[in-house]
């Protein structure tokens, strides 16, 4: 999904990093205001769901899918934004295309990044369902095989996905870029891009979540700064804020993984682990029964939670290219009015001569 052959572009390359749009958006009429303030009221709650009653969710497949389900939403705000300006793509700005088709393609790439990582935990799923056939066949010569699969699995699930790195640089050009631009001589143009820079906030901030998640690596979670003059600023800053405490904590304790899901089944392994090598005699058979039935119950909730956020990141996939491909088609077919009115014009000065 990537252009190597273009040079990265910054999101805004233009204005000053925090200098309001419009100050007082006083230049906009009622009905512009309008759908500005319910974007922008409709960002605020969408990210409020990002703060869970327990705060050990945080880091949970079942957090992270909400948080992508959160993101696409914003995303379908914007393009329902899109429409209700009713803004020619004749008469959106050059600069405006930019900020558009610059991070859809660095999304695109992402969810992509992304997907890998969930594909290749899968791979994990799929090598402890061989462990549990194998354990629960009763058959000691069995056993043997598993303790060496379980060291084969841990050796996977250690590893570390190089497409998961390639995610920093798109999210650290991301950062650099982050500013809320000044667009002049067009009211539509003002809540379309002021409305963007906040979805592009909140897309970045998650997708840094992910990517630290996913690495394993703290130093992929930003602390992004905002101006204080947008009405979901302080959201945002509660939001960033308690979700980052929580996650460094994980990160601290030096755990196997951060991933909730993985870091269960990852306990039941080890306990099984040792059983398996010290031996299972009488006096523990009935423990080692319910360590299998245990990494049995995690590992399917690990692969179900697997499933349920590879849904959703393919959905984000799909609305963020769809958006793209509507915007190229569109553009192509302006341009083709344009040229064939020209070619009409010409053939009838002909005519005329």
């Amino acid at each position: 999904m990537s252009r190597p052959q273009e040079p990265n572009r910054p999101f805004f390359h233009f204005g000053n990093p925090f200098r309001m749009i419009s100050p007082k958006c006083s230049q906009l009429s009622s009905r512009l205001l309008s759908l500005l303030k319910n974007f922008e009221a409709t960002l605020s709650e969408r990210l409020k769901k990002l703060v869970p009653k327990d705060k050990g969710d945080i880091l949970s497949l079942s957090w992270m899918k909400l948080a992508m389900e959160s993101l696409s939403e914003i995303h379908c705000d914007i393009k329902n934004l899109i429409t209700e300006l009713d803004l020619p793509v004749t008469d959106w700005d050059e600069k405006w295309m930019d900020v558009y088709m610059d991070i859809s393609v660095k999304l695109l790439d992402i969810s992509n990044a992304f997907n890998s990582e969930l594909t290749r935990l899968n791979q994990g799923h799929l090598m402890l369902q061989y462990v549990l056939h194998k354990l629960e066949s009763n058959s000691p010569n069995q056993f043997t095989r598993a303790t060496s699969l379980l060291d084969s699995w841990k050796q996977h699930i250690s590893s570390k996905n190089p497409r998961v790195e390639t995610c920093w640089p798109i999210l650290d050009n991301l950062v650099g870029s982050l500013n809320l631009p000044m667009v002049k001589n067009s009211s539509k143009g003002k809540v379309l891009m002021q409305a963007m820079y906040g979805a592009k906030v909140a897309t970045t901030y998650i997708c840094s979540v992910f990517t630290a998640a996913f690495s394993g690596s703290a130093k992929f979670l930003l602390d992004l700064t905002v101006p204080n003059t947008l009405p979901w600023t302080q959201v945002f800053l509660d939001v960033q804020t308690v979700v980052n405490v929580e996650i460094r904590n994980i990160f601290f304790c030096g755990k196997f993984t951060v991933l909730r899901e993985l870091e269960a089944v990852d306990a039941c392994v080890k306990k099984l682990y040792l059983l398996l090598q010290d031996g299972a005699g009488p006096s523990e058979r009935e423990s080692f029964r319910k360590s299998v039935s245990d990494l049995r119950t995690t590992e399917e909730k690990l692969a179900q939670g697997l499933d349920n956020l590879s849904k959703v990141i393919d959905s984000f996939f799909k609305i963020v290219l769809t958006g793209r491909n509507a915007l190229i088609c569109n553009l192509r077919n302006a341009n083709d009015a344009a040229a064939n009115s020209m070619i009409g014009k010409n053939v009838k000065e002909q005519l005329v001569r």
